[in-house]
C-alpha cells in the first residue's frame, strides 16, 4: 500500500515537473540521439565469455543478411500493396482480398493533447525509444577490443 502511494506520489511529480519544463523549454522532454551512442546493456558478455571473432563476424554477416533480405521482402510488399489496397474486397483467382479490423491499438495523441491542453498541463511528455542494434561491415578489419588486453580463455590457444 506505501509502495503504491509512493509511486503515484513519485508519477505526480514527475508529471507535474514534465508539464512545467513542456512550457519553459518543450525540446528538453525529446532530446535527438542520433549523435549520440546509446549505452551497452547490462548483459554484456565479459573479456572472459566473448565468443571466437570468427564466430561474432559470422553473426554479423547473418544479421546484415537478414536485414537485408527484411527490406527486400518490405519493398515488394509495398509494391504489391500499390495495387492490392485499390482492390475491392472479394475473391480474386486463388486469393482473397478482405480488409480486417486490427487488434493492435495506439495512443490517440490528438486526444491527449486537447485533454492536456484543457486541464493545462502543456505538451504531451515524450522519451526516446529503446536503442537499435546496427551492423555495418568496415571498411577494413580491426582488432577486437578484447584483442587489447589479454587474451580471455576461450580465445587462447
Amino acid at each position: 500500500m506505501i509502495r503504491t502511494l509512493r509511486s503515484h506520489a513519485r508519477r505526480a511529480l514527475r508529471t507535474a515537473a514534465d508539464a512545467v519544463r513542456s512550457t519553459v523549454a518543450p525540446a528538453s522532454l525529446v532530446r535527438s540521439r542520433a549523435d549520440e551512442t546509446a549505452p551497452n546493456p547490462a548483459d554484456v558478455f565479459t573479456p572472459e565469455e566473448m565468443p571466437a571473432p570468427e564466430a561474432i563476424e559470422k553473426a554479423a554477416a547473418d544479421y546484415a543478411a537478414a536485414c537485408e533480405e527484411a527490406r527486400a521482402g518490405d519493398r515488394g510488399k509495398r509494391k504489391a500493396r500499390k495495387l492490392l489496397d485499390r482492390l475491392p474486397a472479394g475473391r480474386y483467382g486463388r486469393w482473397t482480398v478482405e480488409r480486417i479490423p486490427s487488434s493492435r491499438q495506439t495512443p490517440d495523441l490528438d486526444s491527449i493533447r486537447a485533454t492536456y491542453k484543457r486541464l493545462g498541463l502543456g505538451d504531451v511528455p515524450m522519451r526516446t525509444c529503446a536503442p537499435s542494434l546496427r551492423v555495418t561491415a568496415a571498411a577494413e578489419v580491426v582488432a577486437f577490443p578484447a584483442a587489447d588486453g589479454p587474451a580471455p580463455a576461450s580465445l587462447a590457444a
